[in-house]
């Protein structure tokens, strides 16, 4: 045997190249089903590459930085990387479980925005609120006559339509003043004029009430020349002398927005001359005494009186046809008509009245 031309004997198999290898491959391996693991391995392929191959430095550590690519590729290949992975299932069953417990945390849920009410509010303040909140508003009439709205502020919500998903708002809406419908598109529900004729006005407010009409709108008049007209107090303070003898509108009239509701009052107690109601508003007076003609009418019936009966002096007798002198007529009301002159009466509160000339030259009642 030729001793040159005999091979070298080779060394151990672990001090070889492929076996350096093959713990580098390791190193990926265990990396990828366990980081510790295949970091304690990385460690050993480094030590075994500086010492056991017969390799130069260069490519030494050229094998120990490989040794620490293939640690980290094989760990994020295994997810090993990721700090969830392990809990991935579980954090994904909580995800789902809150979800489920709460629609209102996912950003896709039609219920993730918390509409409010704006029921009652004028239409321009229901508008500029719920800008303010992020939804697109829209609006249109409640009512059938489905009417066009020009003045946003004359207009309150009766009803609103929202969608958080889409994070819009549509309001129905009526005039101030109306009532709302019972549903959107639905009538009017005007209430109706009860017959109060004749009721005196306690029961006539009570009436009008009930029928759900506003009493701020109810005006009051008087239906006798002589007699002013009272407010809402000085009739309720003597509200069973109050009577209602004329009314507007008629009986099951629709009161609505634009209807004056007016009752026409006369007054008197059972210490009046006159207790009912005249014909009509604005032709008669409470007190006749109160009648500028009155005197002139009284005048010709004596003259008649005298013309067909004779002079009663020839019958030892003797009539006063004086008209003068007046006399007591009970209650009057200071500045209106009066006669005759030098008649005498007293106001509701006490206060002692005469008749006589007033500024306009005809004779009215004054103290």
């Amino acid at each position: 045997m030729n001793p040159y031309n005999t091979p070298p004997p080779s060394g151990p198999w672990w001090k070889t190249t492929p076996a350096v290898l093959g713990i580098l491959a390791l190193v990926a391996l265990l990396g990828a089903l366990s980081f510790p693991l295949g970091f304690i391995v990385m460690i050993a392929a480094m030590v075994a590459v500086w010492v056991l191959p017969p390799w130069r430095w260069f490519a030494k550590l050229g094998a120990t930085f490989g040794a620490f690519v293939l640690l980290t590729a094989g760990a994020g290949l295994g997810g090993q990387l990721d700090d969830g992975g392990k809990d991935k299932p579980d954090a994904k069953a909580r995800d789902e479980g809150a979800v489920n417990a709460n629609v209102t945390s996912s950003p896709t849920s039609p219920k993730v925005l918390k509409i409010a009410d704006y029921t009652g509010k004028r239409l321009d303040e229901a508008t500029e609120q719920a800008r303010a909140a992020g939804l697109t508003t829209g609006h249109h009439d409640a009512a059938e006559e489905n009417r066009s709205i020009v003045v946003p502020s004359g207009w309150k919500v009766c009803f609103q339509k929202g969608n958080a998903t889409a994070k819009t708002i549509d309001f129905a809406t009526v005039k101030t003043g109306e009532p709302c419908p019972e549903k959107d598109g639905g009538p009017l529900p005007w209430p109706v004029m009860p017959d109060v004729v004749g009721a005196t006005y306690n029961a006539a407010v009570k009436d009008l009430d009930r029928a759900g009409i506003d009493l701020d709108r109810v005006t009051l008049d008087d239906v006798y020349l002589d007699i002013d007209s009272p407010t809402a107090d000085e009739a309720a303070e003597d509200g069973d002398e109050w009577r209602v003898c004329f009314q507007s509108p008629g009986k099951d009239t629709k009161v609505t927005s634009t209807t004056t509701v007016r009752l026409d009052l006369g007054k008197w107690s059972d210490a009046d001359l006159v207790r009912h109601c005249p014909g009509a508003k604005d032709t008669t007076y409470k007190i006749p005494a109160n009648d500028p003609d009155h005197e002139s009418s009284n005048s010709t019936g004596r003259e008649s009186s005298s013309s067909g009966g004779g002079s009663s002096s020839s019958s030892g007798g003797s009539t006063s046809g004086s008209t003068g002198g007046g006399g007591s007529v009970g209650t009057v009301h200071p500045g209106s008509f009066c006669s005759p002159p030098g008649a005498t009466g007293v106001t509701k509160a006490g206060t002692p009245m005469v008749c006589g000339p007033g500024s306009d030259g005809r004779n009215r009642w004054h103290s």
